[in-house]
């Protein structure tokens, strides 16, 4: 049974979706910036859906979460990863590792949209392993002063604040920082990409950028477990994403395959058009699956956050969940341009920017190879880890 708070949730996610894919439509053809997803998002009150209700937010737990970002995935993967950016992986590790005086002055805010979060751990020379990050920090009176560069950041070019990563200079271990948009806190937007026209990315550069030491985030060198285990919540929310694709690109078929008539009967009679439509709904039922127990099994880690069994467990499954999501969503959306035929080669149609987009989700929040790694290691035990 779903809550009646979570069902008007959910019943908020769709009214959304159905404003906000016109502007998405035009803003994709335009190659733009699509600028009203924060305000409409604003106006259905859906910028802090997992945050507690006494920080603002709509207190929605993972499985509910993860059905609205699918639902949200279906009007494009750059829709969807805005949300991901800002709350997944922007809101989540100062809910979770944020004192309260953090949460009070960054939470609610975040979650009126008066402040857009972004996740800064990528950078040029450190994507898979993070480790090998460049950005420093020193300790100067009552600031942090951070040097470095972070790249391929999703809102990275329209975030007020970014969860930031860096080495202590002369060594140490990596902790994490809120850093506010200012002084010493460069961006610039890369639009050179390959799809996601309409959403946000960019790469920002910290110079000699204070932070103050009341926006260390958890202690000095929890940075590393604190980037770890933020991603968990954000492979959770590209799976779920992938599956609203995986979904969209399915009742695209459905219809189409219906309407276009080739060698005298709609194209849903000729077997192969039907075997692509078959291997899009499997893709559908096995992600929508995955992802359900996925989110589920980091609910219970969320009930007993000392219980380290269950924190493994979700780590673990959320990974599974991304990595196959992520791949069938991406043949889920060739199957769907094959239907669709010369049309489907069109950012005119809904198919061929899922195609686009969707690629990404088998870099980003973990790359394919780093996950299969991940459930190997996971078989195989720690002593069988590729890398150490």
């Amino acid at each position: 049974m779903i809550a009646s708070d979570q069902k008007q949730l959910l019943a908020d996610v769709e009214s959304f979706c159905q404003e906000i894919r016109p502007h998405e439509e035009l803003c994709y053809v335009e190659h733009r910036f699509n600028d009203r997803v924060v305000p409409v998002a604003r106006k259905y009150n859906l910028l802090g859906m997992p945050v507690p209700v006494e920080y603002g937010g709509r207190g929605a737990n993972t499985v509910t979460y993860a059905r609205a970002l699918a639902r949200i995935g279906r009007e494009g993967t750059g829709v969807r990863t805005f949300f991901s950016g800002h709350t997944s992986i922007g809101e989540y590790p100062i809910l979770t590792w944020g004192n309260e005086e953090q949460k009070r002055r960054y939470l609610p805010a975040a979650c009126r949209g008066e402040k857009v979060l972004a996740f800064g751990l990528t950078e040029p020379e450190a994507g898979s392993n993070p480790l090998e990050m460049q950005t420093t920090y020193e300790r100067r009176g009552d600031y942090y002063v951070l040097n470095g560069v972070k790249y391929l950041i999703s809102n990275g070019g329209i975030a007020d604040a970014a969860i930031g990563f860096a080495y202590p200079k002369g060594g140490g271990r990596i902790s994490a920082f809120i850093v506010d948009r200012g002084e010493g806190f460069v961006s610039e937007d890369l639009t050179a990409k390959m799809g996601m026209p309409s959403a946000n990315t960019a790469m920002f550069e910290l110079r000699d950028c204070k932070v103050p030491v009341a926006n260390l985030l958890g202690k000095e060198g929890e940075g590393f477990r604190i980037a770890m285990g933020t991603l968990v919540s954000g492979r959770l929310s590209v799976a779920a994403g992938c599956l609203g694709v995986i979904e969209d690109c399915l009742n695209e078929v459905l219809v189409y395959a219906k309407e276009r008539n080739q060698h005298g009967k709609p194209i849903a009679k000729h077997q192969l058009i039907q075997e692509h439509i078959a291997g899009i709904e499997m893709a559908r039922v096995a992600s929508d699956a995955l992802i359900e127990r996925a989110a589920a099994a980091k609910d219970a880690s969320n009930a007993a956050p000392a219980d380290a069994e269950l924190r493994a467990q979700a780590d673990l499954l959320a990974a599974q969940a991304k990595m196959f999501a992520a791949s069938a969503a991406w043949e889920a959306a060739d199957r769907a341009v094959q239907v669709f035929g010369g049309r489907g080669w069109s950012t005119l149609y809904r198919v061929g920017r899922h195609l686009m987009d969707v690629r990404v989700c088998r870099i980003y929040e973990g790359t394919e190879e780093i996950l299969k790694l991940k459930v190997a290691a996971a078989l195989l035990g720690k002593e069988y880890e590729a890398y150490k």
